[in-house]
């Protein structure tokens, strides 16, 4: 599937791509377009098998011999009106490039975090459209109920570190984590409430006994309590000093004891963190809740170089969606109508998970094979640097460089190297390319 990314960005147009990328004849979009529609493709399966062999193969950050894996949300612009699950969305964001309300796809994704050679990077696993289309009205599960219905359907026995951001600072996430022995560190509000333990009494009275004590309002603690100064571990920081307080307090939401990290940058202001580990340094939770923006170069890399998200599949039976639409109701619709939204919701999961697996393989490409990466990239970079790794689209760049030579000399992949062959309309200027 590594053709997904051997196109400029220009000309990435979904499935049409792969035919243009490879010279394919034109009935074998048809075939494409069935493979992406099919049952035989068990989606969640194909993401189990791919968080394994990143487990196995990436080099993992381990925190107490456990994995980390980021989570966090994507919104999609897609203007189709023919398109299930696109709706009306706001976009928060601090960049003044984007766009407030868009019309598109919400995901909910996650991936894993790995290291090599100091650098740190985010492997996407697994996304998910989890807003727009609602096929019973007695379903009340929200986005946090869906995220943790992904993460228990992919990671199934896996223990975890899951890093997220302050959206998922949430009672529920908690209980999901903590209920398969995972943990969670993220972000809360500075308004946020923790409370003391309650004084054991000598004598116990009726009822049932007091368990939370003494309230105490996080943001009060800065400028009041004793805080500890450090050079700041925030991954790419140098010569910065910060302080911090760690305090362990009950939490109504996760409903036992967790620890909280106020932290005070000179820079950045200040921030209170929290996680369910109590075995974790204020210095380790700091520099895990830095690196939780990997997962968002992650998705950049996703949508500009790899085109995970570049897919266009029609629903023609659909009624037209209005701009400023909300989510569509399935429950008063008959049931081939559900089946055919079904059918079509899977083919975009479908699209975004083996464009995920390319962007994984890109990513082992880079750090496995860079300077062979290097030597076939065929053209200009102002800057390369011996000690960084190529990016997606360098890597891309020299698989499409070395394309032609591989169909007609590799022995290592032969069956496919045929397969892709017999495929191939030799009559075009792109089938033409490959026969010389």
């Amino acid at each position: 599937m590594l053709i997904i990314s051997t196109e400029s960005p220009c000309k990435r147009c979904g499935v049409t791509s792969f035919v243009r990328a490879l010279g394919l004849c034109e009935h074998r979009y048809e075939r494409l377009l069935h493979f992406f529609h099919s049952d035989a493709v068990k989606i969640d399966r194909l993401a189990e098998l791919w968080l394994s062999i990143v487990i196995g193969l990436f080099p993992v950050c381990l925190v107490n011999g456990r994995p980390v894996l980021l989570l966090d949300g994507i919104k999609n612009s897609k203007e189709g009106r023919k398109m299930p699950g696109v709706k009306f969305l706001h976009q928060q964001s601090e960049s003044n490039t984007k766009p407030q309300y868009i019309m598109g796809h919400s995901f909910q994704a996650f991936g894993v975090l790995c290291q090599v050679r100091g650098y740190c990077f985010c492997v996407p696993v697994c996304a998910r459209i989890h807003e727009g289309v609602i096929r019973s009205n007695r379903d009340k599960r929200t986005l946090i109920d869906k995220a943790n219905e992904m993460l228990e359907s992919v990671c199934k026995d896996l223990k975890f570190i899951l890093l997220a951001d302050a959206y998922y600072a949430n009672g529920k996430v908690i209980g999901g984590v903590t209920a398969c022995s995972c943990d969670l560190v993220t972000r809360v509000r500075k308004s946020t409430m923790a409370f003391e333990h309650a004084p054991v009494l000598k004598k116990r009275k009726r009822g049932r006994p007091k368990k939370y004590g003494l309230a105490v309002k996080l943001q009060n603690l800065f400028g009041k309590a004793q805080f500890e100064s450090i050079p700041s571990p925030v991954y790419g920081e140098r010569n910065v000093e910060i302080q911090f307080l760690t305090r362990d307090l009950l939490w109504k939401p996760a409903k036992a004891v967790v620890r909280f990290v106020l932290v005070d940058h000179p820079m950045r202001g200040r921030i209170i963190l929290l996680t369910t580990d109590l075995t974790l340094s204020a210095e380790e939770i700091i520099l895990l809740y830095s690196l939780r923006f990997k997962i968002e170069l992650a998705f950049k890399q996703a949508v500009h170089s790899v085109g995970c998200f570049g897919y266009h599949f029609w629903m023609a039976e659909m009624k037209p969606i209005k701009r400023r639409n909300g989510n569509q109701y399935l429950h008063r619709t008959s049931e081939r109508y559900r089946n055919q939204v079904a059918r079509k919701m899977r083919a975009y999961h479908v699209f975004v998970q083996t464009g995920m697996i390319a962007q994984g393989t890109l990513q082992y490409l880079s750090m496995t094979r860079d300077e062979l990466v290097w030597k076939h990239f065929g053209t200009w970079i102002r800057t390369i640097r011996p000690d960084v790794l190529p990016s997606e689209m360098v890597v891309s760049e020299a698989l499409k460089n070395t394309l032609s030579e591989f169909l007609h000399h590799s022995v290592i992949a032969a069956p496919f190297r045929k397969f892709i062959l017999d495929r191939i309309d030799f009559t075009r200027a792109d089938g033409e390319r490959f026969a010389t």
